[in-house]
């Protein structure tokens, strides 16, 4: 009846509850509707979560030391019964191997999926993942072994190969490693052309084998487009399409004085086609034949040391000619011109045109013009 603490055979104690030398609990000092501290168990630990008294009906399960696993079908919890004692909790925690070891070229079997329990002598199978095949004369059984590691895998699965590709026409097939699951070709093509596709294909699981990810792709020529037009002259020899390093040649209408290049070819610039420099131009216009101008005055020394007179009315005059005549310049409203009356200067004395004209030094092409002004003349 006295609530103080008494001694008995070395035991210190209270009502209802007893603490030995082995710290264990007394139940037949419980107090009514308490079964005290749960039982030990071999490699486990209760969780007790800071609970006390444990009333009759209450559960504690308990959790396996570290290194020890569960072993499935055992139950892992006591229970407070009506009699104040903690219901029977056999060992339950074992040593184990860890989860098999994951394979790059093979997974477990189904079976072994959601297992977490291998003790010692415990067995697991492997199956060949997609893309790689079986080598039957190797085992695909794994043991846990004595010392909780798992035996080592053989290479039981191979990869599969994907087939030859094949030529890549007007292109380039580049093998980067080998044919095999996960690899990868280069494509490429020659210059002038351009691809069309995949630059890179890769060997991929198809149904139940190995395939290419994609077909090969296509080497197509680089065609350029129409090459620019110009003004009085045109291409020689026009075409409906211009591929790569095809040239084209222009020439001038007659009359008029080519400058720059004569020929441009296609060339590739980032796979697109562009001309290989602009279009020359033509220079100088023809114009119609005119009749030559009327003289209404000229004066004809025989001497060398005196001049030629020529005097030409209006208020321009193209020269569209000029030419060697039996020795002599010779100036003209036509290229076709042969009328001596125009103007005429011995080859040895140069210009036909003298210092009055202001007309640059030769020499003198067809087209060249020149505003004379009214009653111009001609010196030699």
């Amino acid at each position: 009846q006295d609530a103080r603490p008494s001694e008995v055979w070395g035991c210190r104690f209270r009502p209802g509850r007893a603490v030995g030398p082995f710290g264990r609990s007394s139940a037949f000092l419980n107090s009514p509707g308490d079964c005290g501290l749960p039982p030990d168990v071999p490699n486990a630990q209760p969780v007790l979560e800071g609970l006390s008294p444990f009333p009759v009906q209450h559960t504690v399960r308990y959790k396996c030391n570290e290194g020890f696993v569960k072993v499935p079908g055992k139950p892992d919890s006591a229970l407070c019964q009506e009699n104040n004692q903690w219901s029977e909790v056999k060992e339950f925690c074992n040593r184990s191997c860890n989860d098999p070891p994951r394979l790059l070229f093979a997974s477990l079997e189904k079976t072994y999926s959601n297992q977490n329990y291998f003790p010692v002598g415990s067995t697991v199978d492997y199956q060949c993942r997609l893309g790689y095949r079986r080598e039957r004369d190797l085992s695909t059984t794994l043991t846990c072994l004595d010392n909780l590691e798992w035996s080592k895998p053989a290479e039981f699965c191979k990869k599969r190969a994907c087939p030859n590709p094949g030529e890549l026409q007007n292109g380039n097939v580049k093998i980067e490693t080998d044919l095999l699951f996960g690899s990868f070709i280069s494509l490429s093509c020659n210059t002038g052309y351009k691809l069309i596709g995949a630059s890179s294909i890769y060997c991929v699981v198809q149904e139940n084998g190995v395939g290419w990810s994609d077909r090969l792709p296509l080497c197509q020529e680089i065609s350029c487009p129409e090459p620019p037009k110009i003004e009085n002259g045109m291409i020689k020899e026009e075409s409906s399409i211009y591929v790569y390093r095809q040239t084209v040649t222009y020439e001038c209408n007659r009359g008029f004085t080519l400058v720059g290049q004569h020929s441009i070819y296609c060339d590739a610039e980032n796979e697109e086609g562009v001309w290989s420099g602009p279009a020359p131009e033509c220079r100088g216009r023809h114009v119609p034949p005119k009749p030559p101008p009327e003289v209404q005055e000229s004066t004809t020394v025989p001497s060398a040391q005196k001049p030629t007179k020529v005097i030409v009315p209006g208020a321009a005059y193209l020269i569209s000619a000029l030419f060697l005549l039996q020795g002599h310049f010779r100036t003209a409203a036509d290229p076709l011109a042969n009328d001596s009356s125009v103007a005429a200067c011995p080859l040895s004395q140069g210009s036909p045109l003298g210092p009055q004209s202001s007309w640059p030094a030769p020499p003198y092409f067809v087209g060249d013009q020149k505003p004379f002004p009214d009653h111009s003349r001609f010196l030699c």
